[in-house]
């Protein structure tokens, strides 16, 4: 990956984090938060949305973009989702439980709290929410955090609503979930303090330990979104959406200055060309008897070529600008936007059926000269037409050099254009929900996980690294409670919690089975001595397997209950009869090989101090 000399291009950049709170109930109504299976659904209904004017009478370019692709959207109800959801209900109050862990959050990152929150709403037509809108707030503003290289400022805090989960595409349109839809997050954004990729991901990964320390906040792949803004001096702010990883962060940065230092330099070269965007025309009779799969589907359908000439584009349109990703494929991703499924242009051409007689053709027919290059839609005339205006209008934006868009971040940390950047415009008073006076004088600042790390360390002798895992891990709540209030020896709540789950998730036990209840329980009983501690991988297996069991009755169904000495003597006995000779010339030498046979043969049922201490003795009894 090319490196950069970030200070010298003026790099700028700034994070939104979108955090999801593990709340009883959503945001607006008092229904769970509890995520479904679209085929547990019981009902759906569909929706078309349209953009609305702001209250100064302004549409937002971003919706009215969205608006132009006609689309039905369907939506999944369940019986844990109800009318709000369905924008038929209008919304409660705002949640309690929501308004006081955001208080937290806002402690945690030093913010000083707005002294009304009042709702907004911020418009969205992609059909992520059914009333064509987000409810939104803000609850504080001016905080930082401290990185590396500097601190990092904290601009405000938004609580807000989740959107609905996509499903799927469907023919029509987009099929979406309610389950997900007003779940309470918050939206945290940075101030423009961020001065290379490395801080870039460091900031993000301070906010989410912040975040984390609460214990408030849901965990799992897609319960926390960054969005990074991104720009160097001579380029643009861009907006990079949806990035699920932070190990993805730096990467992304670097391959965003990439793709602009490289649509400057092409700029520059346009320049010097002399470049110009010609205008649409119907290239459909060069492709008549083609070969092209692509082309010869659509005419048949009815469809036609729409073909722009780009003259000085000659070997740009086919210029690398990030990993695998070209200048044509930024005016592919502008022609998808709007329905078709791709372009052709003639730095890949000839190629996928098109022929160079057909390329010659194409370039006669729109007086393309030797530094010229084409770009071709082929589709219904509706949306080719769509698609091919679309790419002429990215063209002239590539004269000038970078354009501001918001864009969408790839899995392999490229990105793609998703839609013009948001403005002002898209908000608006929510008049259904009354504003909420936060009162701070009772919130409690939560222990850091870092410091929760130390205090493992220096007041249950755990390891650095044990401690750690349980200060990082969902459960810390639990290990807490375990050690705090039952008595539990620290190591073996810690050693469970975080290694045995461990252990047994990658032999494909299906812990995510296991609830607090089953672990409480099934600790408890190791740690009173009802169960050995070599029991516990089995009584875990036997819980996640059968999550109905009790942990006692999992305990008699696999018959784990403890055995007394003369019990366990008889076995180990009886292993080291089998293998008379082999202790006969060993002696002591045998013991790790009998230990493992004799734990066996035992099942769990004994603990391993007991087993080691009999198999010595029988071991120097017959050596």
């Amino acid at each position: 990956m090319t490196e950069y000399d970030y200070e010298e291009l003026g790099l700028v950049a700034g994070l939104e984090i979108h955090q999801q709170l593990d709340t009883a109930t959503k945001l607006f109504c008092d229904c769970p938060t509890t995520i479904r299976e679209p085929e547990e659904s019981g009902r759906s209904f569909t929706r078309y949305l349209h953009p609305t004017k702001s209250e100064l009478g302004e549409i937002d370019e971003a919706a009215l973009e969205e608006s132009m692709v006609d689309r039905e959207f369907e939506y999944l109800a369940y019986d844990t989702t109800c009318l709000v959801e369905e924008d038929d209900e209008p919304p409660h109050r705002v949640d309690r439980e929501a308004m006081e862990t955001a208080l937290e959050i806002a402690q945690l990152l030093d913010m000083n709290v707005v002294d009304q929150v009042n709702v907004m709403r911020k418009i969205v037509v992609d059909g992520s929410n059914t009333t064509g809108f987000q409810r939104s707030m803000l609850v504080a503003n001016d905080g930082a955090i401290e990185t590396g290289d500097g601190p990092v400022g904290i601009e405000d805090m938004l609580l807000e609503e989740e959107s609905c989960q996509r499903v799927e595409e469907t023919d029509d349109g987009v099929r979406f979930s309610l389950d997900r839809l007003g779940i309470p997050l918050v939206e945290i954004g940075t101030k423009p303090d961020i001065s290379s990729p490395e801080q870039a991901r460091e900031a993000a990964e301070r906010i989410g330990m912040l975040l984390r320390s609460t214990g408030k906040v849901k965990r799992g792949l897609g319960t926390i979104r960054q969005d990074v803004n991104v720009s160097i001096e001579e380029g643009a702010r861009i907006e990079l959406k949806g990035v699920q990883s932070l190990d993805d962060i730096d990467d992304l940065v670097r391959n965003e200055v990439r793709r602009q230092v490289e649509l400057l330099d092409i700029a520059e070269e346009l320049g010097e060309r002399d470049a110009a965007i010609g205008e649409p025309q119907d290239v459909t009779e060069v492709f008549e008897d083609t070969d092209s799969g692509v082309i010869e589907g659509a005419l048949a359908s009815g469809g036609d070529v729409q073909g722009l000439l780009l003259s000085g584009f000659d070997g740009l349109v086919g210029r690398e600008i990030q990993p695998d990703r070209r200048l044509g494929t930024e005016l592919s991703d502008h022609a998808k936007r709007h329905g078709a499924g791709g372009i052709f242009h003639t730095d890949e051409l000839p190629a996928y059926g098109v022929t160079e007689a057909e390329v010659e053709a194409l370039r006669d027919a729109v007086g393309a000269g030797p530094e010229d290059a084409v770009a071709l839609v082929a589709d219904d005339p509706e949306t080719a037409e769509l698609a091919i205006d679309a790419v002429a209008e990215r063209a002239e934006t590539a004269l000038e050099g970078v354009p501001e868009e918001t864009r969408d971040a790839n899995e392999d940390a490229t990105s793609r254009y998703l839609r013009p950047l948001p403005g002002a415009a898209r908000m608006y008073p929510e008049t259904d929900v009354p504003p909420v006076e936060p009162d701070v004088t009772e919130v409690e600042t939560p222990e850091l996980l870092t410091e929760k790390v130390d205090r493992y360390e220096s007041e249950f002798d755990l390891g650095s690294g044990l401690a750690e895992q349980v200060a990082y891990g969902q459960r810390w709540p639990l290990f807490e409670a375990l050690v705090a209030e039952a008595g539990v020896d620290p190591t073996l709540a810690a050693g469970t919690l975080e290694s045995t789950l461990t252990e047994l998730r990658r032999d494909d036990v299906p812990v995510e089975n296991l609830t607090d209840q089953h672990l409480q329980d099934a600790i408890l009983l190791v740690d009173g001595g009802d169960v050995p501690r070599e029991g516990m991988e089995d009584l875990l297996t036997a819980l996640a397997e059968t999550p109905s069991l009790t942990a006692e009755e999992a305990v008699e169904q696999e018959g784990l209950g403890g055995v007394d000495e003369s019990e366990v003597r008889d076995a180990v006995a009886e292993v080291v009869e089998r293998h008379e000779d082999q202790v006969a010339e060993e002696g002591m030498g045998a013991f790790s090989a009998l230990m493992g046979e004799c734990m066996g043969a035992l099942r769990g049922k004994a603990d391993g101090d007991t087993v080691s201490d009999v198999l010595r003795s029988e071991i120097q009894k017959r050596a």
